[in-house]
């Protein structure tokens, strides 16, 4: 943490060669002085891939916050005033374009040429995060991670205590899988639907997120898995397996993508019409700017949000909130589905925890951390025993992901969880109940 008592001093040991005006000058100023002497700085860390969208607007979240808490005074711990400084670096981790040691190699350039006090957003690829956890656990580092989802990052914090300085505020896959088979389990119900065609780009969050669902809900239920297919993140032709998928008579065709590309799923879907619905995640198709791009072609799609207050919530105030004053701050809304919401209460996470723990010592900040209990934008913060923030379907219980499905207005509407539904599901005009077919 980096004070100004140094400066102070200086100005001090000047004083006797001034002329009488300029000592009483210093009397006069010397309250504004011993202020900024009881002031310092925690620098934030926010390593990440800063070319993404969801990097990108995870940085301005975590700014936000910063400026929030500075505005409101800082962050105080027992005598002394901190203000909060963000630091950045671009890992450029999110595309594979370098191995995750590379990756590592940059983090670990950032921290020693930065030196952060705290780490926020974090890498943006499971396998990196993965890579790097010796490097933060030996620099004793409270890491907030927002972006990365593989749930083995709680299996070795609770198996080694070394890592107890890492905790997660975003969506895991093991809660992702959780949310979409809620959503699957509606359409069971509503829609008699009981075959299943799943695509997912090759990529490990992707592939874990799938892995669960099947050995969780689908190989245990009444489903049928007529298809599953792991596609390159450059795949721009869907044809072929949407053609699978109607030979193989599936009613849901589960997406699990983030890369650019799979966008055009989204208009091969449409312009083929199979008998269909299109659900789970795809990235581009996520933000309200999808609309200017796809128009009614998105109707119908069904996305999960991995996280309450990227999008607005008429039923819950503080997401609302937050994704109203992130509109103020940058002049436009929130695009990206997953990491804005969770970098922004890291920040103020970490704040509260600091000025719990009365200290700066990272081992009791880690504690303070432990302990959190938060409401906010994304819900109910708190962590359970590896590190993680427990997801569920109410707001004042846990922290929310959420389903929404685009309407021909151009509206999303949360249909799930039913705490904050907005509306039910929608069947789109080429795709009927299994009771009609």
């Amino acid at each position: 943490m980096k004070g100004t008592t140094g400066r102070l001093f200086n100005l001090r040991g000047g004083a006797a060669s001034l002329g009488a005006s300029a000592a009483l000058l210093l009397v006069c100023m010397a309250p504004c002085l011993l202020f900024a002497a009881a002031q310092g700085e925690i620098v934030l860390g926010a390593p990440t891939s800063l070319g993404t969208l969801e990097g990108g607007e995870s940085l301005k979240a975590a700014r936000l916050a910063v400026e929030e808490i500075n505005a409101a005074g800082g962050v105080r711990v027992g005598g002394q005033v901190y203000r909060l400084r963000l630091e950045t670096c671009d890992l450029d981790d999110a595309g594979g374009r370098l191995r995750p040691e590379e990756a590592v190699m940059r983090l670990e350039r950032f921290i020693q040429e930065r030196g952060p006090d705290a780490i926020v957003i974090g890498p943006f690829r499971s396998e990196v995060l993965l890579a790097s956890m010796d490097l933060l656990a030996g620099h004793r580092i409270p890491t907030l991670v927002s972006i990365a989802m593989s749930p083995a990052v709680d299996a070795k914090i609770l198996s080694d205590a070394r890592y107890r300085c890492i905790f997660r505020l975003g969506l895991s896959t093991r809660y992702l899988a959780a949310c979409l088979i809620e959503a699957l389990q509606v359409m069971r119900r509503e829609f008699g639907f009981e075959k299943i065609w799943i695509l997912n780009q090759d990529v490990a969050w992707a592939r874990s997120t799938i892995s669960l669902l099947l050995k969780v809900y689908l190989d245990r239920s009444d489903w049928t898995v007529t298809g599953q297919e792991n596609l390159s993140g450059e795949t721009v032709d869907f044809s072929p397996a949407l053609n699978r998928a109607r030979a193989e008579g599936a009613q849901v065709i589960l997406t699990i993508f983030d890369a650019p590309a799979c966008g055009n799923l989204i208009e091969q879907w449409h312009a083929m019409k199979p008998p269909a619905i299109l659900c789970g995640f795809l990235s581009p198709a996520i933000g309200p700017g999808a609309w200017k791009t796809f128009g009614a072609r998105l109707d119908g799609v069904i996305n999960v949000i991995f996280e309450l207050g990227n999008l607005p919530s008429s039923r819950y105030a503080p997401a609302a909130s937050f994704h109203e004053a992130f509109e103020d701050a940058y002049g436009a809304p929130i695009e990206a589905g997953h990491g804005p919401a969770p970098s922004y209460e890291s920040v103020h996470v970490l704040a509260e925890a600091i000025q719990r723990a009365g200290s700066l010592d990272p081992e009791r900040v880690v504690a303070a951390l432990e302990v959190t209990d938060r409401q906010g934008s994304m819900g109910r913060v708190r962590f359970h025993r590896g590190h993680q923030v427990v997801f569920g379907e109410n707001p004042y219980r846990e922290a929310l992901a959420c389903v929404v499905q685009w309407r021909a207005s151009g509206r999303r509407v949360i249909v799930h969880p039913a705490a904050i539904a907005e509306g039910p599901i929608v069947l789109p005009d080429f795709v009927r109940p299994a009771s009609e077919k």
